[in-house]
């Protein structure tokens, strides 16, 4: 098959990794791909927000599937177009992928199918969101309702930073995105991701993984895409995956069907785990960055077939095969991510962290110039340990983050910390 992958972040690279090694792959092709990618694809310069552009690019070079890496395209409609020019596309249509591209869609789902989440409202003017803020007292969390590439949600820990959001976001300060808000109680439990692989009507959980939002360690600072990742989880045990399957996801699938909208592609589900259970935070309708690329690592099956059987619902008998040891990813930024960063530095000593047994870096904003590898991006580089543990993968991961000189960046460095801790207590 000849396949087009979208994208150019770490998520792609981890995907483009994978699906290179697959036998049913002949081409591979990423647009517009990053340094990294060009190792397992062909870079080609097309925008994925150009849909005419893409579906010319497939027609001319006989491109058999299209797989949509991020959730901007997904929420124009890509796959839509895609399928309308007779090309096979994995990932939701535009009906299906509001339930990442608004959120008082998504949430309004939940209220309508009893599906376990934060409780909530939708605001579009100010004042009467200032007064639902103070009704209901801090900690409270104020999200923008349209994309805003991680940077939509605030959980203000006071009152003063509940209606500062509320200004920001429905003052313009995230554009559109930010034309509607929601606001919704603050849930108290720990996070997950948990991802389930959907065909519109029958799902197969995948692996589960934990994000660190914080851009900085012991989770200080500001919110980021993400400042590293760590799967399998250890709080997602096989009954938490049942409910998770039983009272979330298959629910929402039950409810975009008779919607009309049907979901296929991989459903990211952002979970808190509270004393009741787990409750949705959110949906994403993508692979989350960076834990695609632990998912990657840790897949033993080929990715291609499953995607495939998620586009052409045939996922009902279909199983996937995980490795059982422990991966990590560890994101290296720009300094001054998640705000005012710059690129263009150098990066060196790429190579002899790679050449660590069990250690595979992925690329999130990089470019070649003059064979040289620079920074094009606020997350810039993923450093991956695999091990029998999360200790073990997380001390692979920074070992070769040390063989990394690169004065401009920056990464945190507890990621796995819990993990750790509770795999300390149970030894």
């Amino acid at each position: 098959m000849n396949i087009l992958l979208l994208g150019a972040g770490g998520r792609e690279h981890a995907l483009a990794w994978k699906m290179a090694a697959s036998p049913l792959t002949d081409r591979l092709y990423c647009a517009p791909g990053n340094a990294g990618i060009a190792q397992e694809a062909q870079n080609v310069a097309v925008d994925p927000g150009d849909h005419a552009a893409v579906i010319d690019f497939c027609q001319q070079n006989a491109i058999d599937f299209v797989v949509v890496g991020p959730e901007a395209p997904l929420v124009a409609g890509i796959v839509d177009d895609l399928e309308a020019a007779g090309i096979k596309a994995f990932g939701p249509s535009k009906a299906a992928a509001r339930l990442e591209g608004s959120k008082g869609f998504a949430k309004d789902l939940c209220q309508a199918n009893a599906i376990p989440t934060a409780a909530y409202e939708r605001f579009n003017v100010a004042a009467p969101a200032k007064d639902y803020v103070r009704k209901k007292g801090a900690p409270i969390v104020v999200k923008a309702d349209g994309l805003a590439a991680g940077k939509g949600v605030v959980v203000a820990e006071t009152m003063a930073q509940a209606e500062d959001a509320v200004d920001l976001l429905l003052g313009g300060g995230l554009g559109a995105a930010g034309a509607e808000i929601v606001i919704e109680e603050f849930l108290s439990g720990e996070e997950a991701s948990f991802f389930a692989l959907c065909d519109g009507e029958n799902a197969i959980p995948l692996a589960a993984a934990q994000d660190h939002k914080r851009a900085f360690d012991n989770d200080q600072g500001p919110n980021t895409g993400g400042m590293g990742a760590y799967s399998p989880a250890p709080l997602m045990t096989p009954e938490m995956t049942g409910r998770t399957m039983n009272e979330i996801v298959m629910p929402t699938l039950r409810a975009m069907r008779a919607l009309g909208a049907p979901y296929k592609g991989v459903l990211f589900a952002g979970l808190m785990l509270t004393p009741q259970g787990p409750k949705l935070i959110e949906y994403n309708v993508r692979f989350g960055d960076p834990e695609c690329q632990v998912l990657m690592l840790r897949l033993m099956s080929d990715l291609v077939p499953a995607l495939l059987a998620a586009r052409d619902g045939v996922l009902k008998n279909f199983d996937l095969r995980w490795y059982p040891q422990s991966a990590l990813t560890v994101v290296m930024a720009a300094k001054g991510y998640p705000g005012h960063y710059a690129t263009g530095s150098v990066i060196r000593g790429l190579e002899e962290a790679a050449a660590i047994e069990g250690v595979e870096i992925f690329h999130a904003g990089t470019k070649e110039e003059g064979g040289k590898i620079l920074s094009h991006g606020g997350r810039v580089l993923d450093v991956c340990g695999v091990g029998k543990n999360v200790a073990e993968a997380q001390a692979k991961a920074y070992a070769a983050v040390d063989k990394i000189d690169w004065p401009e960046g920056f990464c945190r460095r507890d990621i796995g910390r819990r993990a750790i801790e509770r795999e300390s207590k149970s030894a």
